[in-house]
This record gives structure tokens, C-alpha cells and sequence, in this order.
């Protein structure tokens, strides 16, 4: 059974980090472009990064908003994609999902949600004081 499982999330204040944490089973996620997402409330799931696979440049992409903030990883030894997300804001509260995207490769819509296949189940993140 293929399987995403996030973890990592909680509440943190203003300026604060969390490191984010998607365990892969049933499946190799390095040969997957790894994405992590969020959803507010009443707004759009929206993409934050992206990871591509083995076999690629290994390029990372991310939203402007998050950049020079996040920092996505993979560690293949252990088929886990992690988000360290640094100098957080309250508008970084929102439910957060990784994602496994078939191509290897992150493009120009790593952002689309459609372009990935399977899902985790979402963590909490709330920046607030």
C-alpha cells in the first residue's frame, strides 16, 4: 500500500522554526518529484516546494513566499522528504501535505496540485503568539 505520512507540525511563535517530516511506504519516493503543500482556511491548497528525484539535478523550486525561509531536503536512506521552514510567520498557518509526483523531475508547475498523485494526510502548522 502506498503511503504519505507527515509529521512535525505544532505551534510555534512568530520567528520561530519547525521541521517538517514525510515518510514514505510502499513505494522508492526518490524516484518521485517530492512536494509540500498547505491550505489555509477558506483559501486554495497552494505549492510551496518541490524536490526533484534521483536521476535528476536534484533542482529545488519554491513559492516566492517562502524564499530564503524554507528549505526542502530528501534523504533517500530513509525515503523521508523533510521542509525545515525558519523565520515563520502567522501567515505559514495552514494544514501542510507532502506529495509524490511521478515525473522525477520538478518544472514550472510544481505548484499544481494536479500534477501529483499520491498525498499524506496533512499536518497543523500555527504561528502564533
Amino acid at each position: 500500500q502506498l503511503q504519505l505520512v507527515e509529521s512535525g507540525g505544532g505551534l510555534v511563535q512568530p520567528g520561530g522554526s519547525l521541521r517538517l517530516s514525510c515518510a514514505a511506504a510502499g513505494f522508492t519516493l526518490g524516484y518521485y518529484a517530492m512536494g509540500w503543500f498547505r491550505q489555509a482556511p477558506g483559501k486554495e491548497r497552494e505549492g510551496v516546494a518541490c524536490i526533484s528525484g534521483v536521476g535528476t539535478d536534484g533542482s529545488t523550486y519554491y513559492v516566492d513566499s517562502v524564499k530564503g525561509r524554507f528549505t526542502i531536503s530528501i534523504d533517500n536512506d530513509v525515503d523521508t522528504v523533510y521542509l525545515q521552514m525558519d523565520s515563520l510567520k502567522p501567515e505559514d498557518t495552514a494544514i501542510y501535505f507532502c506529495a509524490a509526483n511521478p515525473m522525477a523531475a520538478c518544472g514550472s508547475n510544481f505548484h499544481s496540485p494536479n500534477e501529483y498523485h499520491f498525498w499524506g494526510q496533512g499536518t497543523q502548522v500555527t504561528v502564533s503568539s
